[in-house]
């Protein structure tokens, strides 16, 4: 067990609703007994904050359940990435360890020390990693005991130009990158999410990010648990890095809603 402040919080939606809004990279808060395994100063913490974090998904994702014909559910890091990663693998399956961000970050988007070589990673994982994947793999089991299944949508964004960290960054960078399983997405929810889109240009797939997210108790067993992720592309809604939304921030959340709405059955 862990005394660890809970850094995640589940938004209730309609009782009938399967989906799940998952946003798990929006926050820029940092632990207080966090902060000093970072090795950056506080300015450079700031800018590597401004190009980590998914500004303002957070935002989208509650204005898009606003305008939902029924609400979805939500599920919210309130904690940076810079905590931990709570879609990363915390093992040796995870491809993003080989650039110092894993479970635990030790490298910054540009490839500089964030945390000190040798630093051990499990005391985050235990007492941050390990509760959130926890808690959202209950929270999927509970729309799959009310509604017969659940649907994850994986609410992220991106920059217009490829950061140093980015493995696959030569690929195409539309304006909605549509990132999807071969198990857990099924045609009708990407056929449905392309539509959703359109309104706001070009939407591509599987580049520059790919995969979605799905707890692993469901990971290729459960095919009533349907998921896809959702990349806005920053330039689209907001200042880069790290500045304001602007009048695209509207757009992305009715499209976003008007997804909900043809998943929600």
């Amino acid at each position: 067990m862990t005394d660890a402040p809970q850094t995640f919080e589940l938004l209730p939606g309609a009782a009938r609703s399967p989906v799940i809004l998952h946003v798990p990279h929006s926050s820029r808060e940092i632990p207080a007994d966090v902060r000093p395994g970072i090795a950056l100063d506080d300015a450079a913490l700031e800018r590597e904050l401004d190009h980590i974090t998914d500004s303002h998904t957070a935002r989208i994702a509650e204005a898009a359940a606003g305008l939902a014909g029924r609400t979805p559910w939500r599920f919210v890091n309130r904690a940076s990435r810079l905590v931990v990663d709570p879609e990363r693998f915390p093992d040796e399956r995870e491809e993003m360890t080989a650039v110092g961000m894993g479970a635990v970050y030790t490298r910054t988007s540009h490839r500089e020390v964030l945390r000190p070589d040798g630093t051990d990673p499990e005391p985050l994982i235990e007492r941050y990693f390990r509760p959130y994947a926890r808690a959202m793999t209950d929270a999927v089991a509970d729309r799959l005991a009310a509604t017969g299944r659940a649907v994850i949508i994986d609410v992220h964004s991106y920059p217009a130009e490829p950061l140093p960290y980015e493995l696959h960054g030569e690929g195409p960078r539309p304006p909605v990158c549509l990132g999807t399983d071969e198990f857990h997405t099924p045609s009708e929810l990407l056929t449905a999410a392309r539509k959703a889109f359109a309104p706001c240009g070009e939407t591509g797939l599987d580049s520059p990010f790919s995969g979605t997210y799905v707890p692993l108790d469901f990971y290729g067993k459960r095919r009533e648990v349907g998921a896809l992720m959702v990349e806005l592309r920053r330039d689209t809604y907001m200042t880069e890095p790290g500045g304001p939304a602007g009048p695209g921030l509207s757009r992305l959340a009715a499209s976003l809603a008007a997804l909900v709405d043809a998943v929600s059955g």
